[in-house]
């Protein structure tokens, strides 16, 4: 479980940065992704890494960053982090002529820029509302986020 431990945590450390990046800029991720898999099961080079992914429980990149993505925001809204990134989000509750206060969604803000919609503001609570009902509601963190780890592999299995 070394590659847990080093390779693993480099990947999730700090990627909500890279939310809204296209695939070809997350591409050299997912290949370290990739050897890490065939390093921990032991593929040859030519062998397929999907199904040892799913054999491993391993969201790919893109994936790994919505996790981390949903974590943050799920953290803000139960006012478990310090108040420089929850003054980034407004819940819609708080805005009184808001008419989906009680479905607990964040206003994204509007953009002009494609690169403006990769910012933490517009990116976490774009993300955030299209989250399940079901999930927005959880108290618990770890709960929350073994459920959302299901639902994203789910979602993964399917496309």
């Amino acid at each position: 479980m070394c590659v847990c431990a080093l390779v693993l945590s480099r990947l999730d450390y700090c990627n909500v940065v890279l939310a809204g990046l296209p695939a070809t800029t997350l591409a050299p991720l997912q290949r370290v992704l990739h050897a890490a898999a065939q390093l921990v099961l032991n593929l040859r080079p030519r062998d397929h890494v999907t199904p040892a992914l799913r054999e491993l429980h391993w969201l790919p990149v893109p994936r790994r960053i919505e996790f981390e993505l949903y974590s943050l925001v799920h953290k803000i809204h139960l006012g478990r982090l310090p108040t420089y990134l929850s003054d980034l989000l407004t819940l819609a509750a708080d805005v009184p002529e808001r008419l989906s206060s009680s479905r607990g969604n964040f206003i994204v803000p509007r953009t002009s820029r494609k690169f403006g919609d990769r910012a933490f503001s517009v990116a976490a609570p774009r993300a955030w509302n299209r989250l399940p009902m079901e999930f927005r509601h959880l108290r618990s963190t770890p709960l929350f986020k073994r459920k959302l780890k299901t639902f994203l592999f789910t979602a993964e299995l399917q496309n």
